[in-house]
């Protein structure tokens, strides 16, 4: 008899100690007993109640872990920052940035903005088709004038904030991958070609100005 009286008390403790109670009494570590963290689409609404502003974003300026310094990026998504954007160079032009995979770069184009500006970035993807597709509004056209005219920084910031119809990539591309594209549409168009070669053709010019003018003076 006595037995079951000893077991009749312990359950009865165990289930005072499972009851509703969220302060049962003294905790170890409180702090990670009652953790003020949320889960992801946990209501906020208390926090907001506590003047406490949380949108789950991370804070402006961070940069994700093992992403490369180079491709930090903090224009804001306004006008200001638009028109701020123009002065962005691409980072893998830089001295001693990586060769660009042009064959990786094209393939980026084609799995991402293809199907709107077409293989040929003429604007003509399948979703367009000359009229004929879902899009009833043609894609830029990539090798029209305004969009060679177009700084690559600020397509840049049309990738990762989305412009027009077009809505942002930020999430489907890396940084250093939105480069690499703009890199490809930029070869595609031609835009920058012309200079090297002028300036290529200028040394030559005056390397043969300079052997002329020693051949003269040997004379």
């Amino acid at each position: 008899m006595k037995k079951y009286l000893i077991i009749s008390v312990v359950a009865a403790g165990v289930l005072a100690g499972c009851g509703a109670d969220e302060n049962p009494g003294r905790s170890y570590m409180p702090d990670m007993t009652y953790s003020r963290a949320y889960e992801t689409y946990a209501s906020t609404n208390d926090l907001e109640k506590e003047g406490v502003f949380y949108n789950r974003k991370p804070v402006p300026g961070t940069v994700a872990r093992g992403e490369d310094m180079a491709f930090t990026f903090n224009l804001p998504h306004d006008s200001a920052g638009y028109a701020q954007s123009a002065q962005l160079r691409n980072p893998l032009d830089s001295a001693g940035a990586a060769k660009i995979d042009m064959k990786e770069a094209e393939r980026l184009y084609l799995v991402n903005c293809g199907i709107c500006h077409g293989a040929k970035l003429d604007g003509n993807g399948p979703l367009f088709n000359g009229g004929e597709g879902p899009f009833t509004a043609a894609p830029k056209d990539f090798m029209a004038a305004d969009m060679k005219a177009l700084p690559e920084g600020t397509m840049y910031y049309s990738v990762t904030y989305g412009k027009g119809q077009m809505g942002s990539y930020a999430s489907q591309l890396s940084p250093k991958q939105r480069w690499e594209i703009i890199a490809f549409i930029k070869s595609k168009q031609g835009v920058g070609g012309a200079a090297p070669a002028a300036a290529a053709d200028s040394t030559a010019k005056t390397a043969e100005a300079g052997a002329a003018a020693d051949a003269t003076a040997k004379k």
